[in-house]
C-alpha cells in the first residue's frame, strides 16, 4: 500500500525495452536506499513496481505489456524524473489517501491555468469522480475541483509542483490515473443494484 505523498524524485539511467519487457533503473536518493531489498514494492509515478536488482543507488524494476499499455512507462526516457514512494508500513502517517499503485489507465494533461491543470479522460470514468473526492495522479494523492464527463480539474500549491514532476508535466502530455477504490466499489455496487432491480431481480 502507499499513502499518495511522494518522497523524493528519481532519475531514470538505464532502459532496455524487447518486445513485450521494460527493464528500466532509477537512480535513487540516498535517502530511499536503507532497508530496500530486491522483491520490495516501490510506486514509480504511481505504479506498483518490485525491484529486481539493486546496484549501489541504482535500483531496477520489469515492466511487462499488460503494465505498459496502461501506463507511461512505455514512453520514459533517458534522464526523466520519476515521482517515488518506498511502500508503507504499519504506524506510517497517511498524509494522502490509501493506494494501491494499480494503475486504471493514462489521462492527458489539456489545460494549464495557474495551479489548476484540467485532464481529459474516457467518459466512463467520470463516474467515479465527485468534486472533493479522491483521485492520484502519477502517484500524488489529489483532491477533485471540478468534474465534467470527459474531463476533471485538479488545483495544485506550489509545494506540490516543486517535489513532484506535475511541476514539468506539459500539455498534451500524459499522467497516470488510480481512481479510488472505495469510491469505485461504492458506485459499481449501486449500478449492479440497480441494474438487478430494473431487471426485477
Amino acid at each position: 500500500m502507499f499513502t499518495g505523498i511522494v518522497q523524493e524524485l528519481g532519475k531514470i539511467v538505464e532502459i532496455e525495452k524487447t518486445s513485450d519487457l521494460l527493464r528500466y533503473t532509477v537512480e535513487f536518493p540516498d535517502i530511499l536506499l536503507p532497508d530496500l531489498k530486491s522483491g520490495a514494492s516501490v510506486s514509480i509515478d504511481g505504479i506498483c513496481q518490485t525491484v529486481t536488482t539493486i546496484n549501489g543507488n541504482r535500483v531496477s524494476f520489469d515492466a511487462m505489456e499488460e503494465t505498459l499499455s496502461k501506463t507511461t512507462l512505455d514512453t520514459l526516457t533517458i534522464g526523466q524524473k520519476v515521482n517515488l514512494e518506498r511502500s508503507a508500513k504499519i504506524g506510517d502517517e497517511i498524509g494522502g489517501h490509501p493506494l494501491s499503485g494499480h494503475i486504471y489507465g493514462k489521462t492527458k494533461l489539456q489545460k494549464i491555468e495557474a495551479n489548476i491543470y484540467t485532464f481529459a479522460c474516457p467518459k466512463d470514468w467520470s463516474l467515479y469522480f465527485f468534486p472533493k473526492g479522491f483521485i492520484a495522479l502519477d502517484g500524488i494523492s489529489l483532491t477533485l475541483v471540478d468534474t465534467l464527463p470527459g474531463f476533471f480539474t485538479v488545483h495544485f500549491i506550489p509545494e506540490t509542483l516543486k517535489r513532484t514532476t506535475l511541476g514539468f508535466k506539459k500539455i498534451g502530455e500524459f499522467v497516470n490515473v488510480e481512481i479510488d477504490s472505495q469510491t469505485q466499489i461504492i458506485v459499481d455496487t449501486i449500478h449492479r443494484r440497480l441494474k438487478n432491480d430494473n431487471n426485477g431481480t
